[in-house]
């Protein structure tokens, strides 16, 4: 079956891309779509990239009708939360209007492809953190990037009802590991120290809030999940992806350090500290486990390392500005 990946020059975009061109070898049946449709230097030549903004329909249905997908993946979106209390009418727009577009485009093109939606863990917002978070759990987003992932997650569910379109859910827990965007914490406190090492900043690192709690899952681990999800999940249906594991931001942080090759100072940063940040979030993922046999290879320590790793050999090519 042929995959079509949206976003698929994004963080989870571009391992999801890895692992199915992993499992097609060179048969080519493996297309993703982003603003751009350029290359990324770590895209496999196997990936077949278009360039499309699925905010325009008509952009949309030439994705779809060029594609002729049997699954699709759709990650396609503003991914972070921060910036959706700075943009809150672009993110609900971006998110919603793009899968709206991708979906109704499906249906028009008479095609019954089996589709992921990817939703978010914030979807869950505060959360007792006394006890493991399954998909029943209520939905209470509380900021507008989780409002416009209820969004997404329930459109999803509404295409499933009226269209019958084979749409799996999922609410994946955060993930981290290599290519992550320096607006996330590890991917932010990673750059900080491979840049300290390499002498372009002082040996001082900046952090805000470092006693929430967070399920950790490596990005290689979800992408994983995923693709076991849209061939055996059931339609219609929901599923957390996620360890069941809570990492402190000062464990992830403590982790980092030990890793950095030079002594480093730690500050507290206020203009890192977010408006609304959850103070736990743990998965309970038993539902995707019963469905698909699925558990994590990557260890918590195993993924901070690859991301060090990676902002380490980023850092490397960037030159060091003057005066430092």
């Amino acid at each position: 079956m042929r995959s079509l990946i949206t976003g698929v020059g994004g963080f989870a975009g571009s391992h999801l891309a890895d692992h199915l061109v992993a499992q097609v070898g060179s048969s080519g049946e493996v297309w993703g779509c982003d603003l751009s449709g350029a290359p990324r230097p770590y895209h496999s030549p196997l990936l077949n990239l278009l360039g499309a903004d699925l905010r325009d329909p008509a952009a949309a249905r030439d994705v779809v009708e060029q594609c002729q997908p049997g699954f699709i993946y759709h990650l396609a979106g503003q991914a972070f939360v921060g910036d959706s209390w700075s943009h809150p009418w672009e993110t609900l727009e971006n998110n919603l209007r793009a899968q709206v577009n991708l979906l109704e485009a499906v249906v028009a093109s008479g095609l019954t492809p089996r589709i992921l939606v990817v939703g978010s863990a914030d979807e869950y917002g505060r959360t007792p953190g006394d006890r493991l978070i399954d998909e029943s759990f209520p939905l209470r987003p509380d900021s507008p990037y989780s409002v416009s992932k209820v969004g997404q997650d329930l459109l999803g569910l509404q295409y499933f009802l009226s269209y019958q379109l084979p749409i799996i859910r999922v609410r994946p827990f955060n993930h981290i590991g290599p290519r992550q965007s320096v607006k996330f914490v590890a991917a932010d406190f990673a750059s900080q120290i491979a840049a300290i090492e390499a002498g372009h900043q002082p040996a001082v690192m900046r952090v805000g809030n470092l006693a929430a709690g967070r399920d950790f899952t490596d990005v290689r681990d979800t992408v994983r999940a995923y693709a076991l999800l849209l061939e055996h999940g059931e339609p219609g249906e929901v599923y957390n992806v996620g360890t069941g594991i809570s990492h402190r931001i000062h464990d992830l942080l403590d982790v980092l350090l030990s890793l950095a090759r030079i002594p480093i100072r730690v500050e507290t940063d206020a203009t890192r500290l977010r408006l609304n940040d959850l103070p736990d979030l743990v998965c309970d993922a038993g539902r995707l486990r019963r469905r698909t046999g699925w558990a994590p290879r990557y260890t918590f320590e195993e993924s901070l390392r690859d991301l060090l790793d990676y902002e380490r050999g980023r850092v490397a090519a960037v030159v060091a500005p003057s005066g430092l």
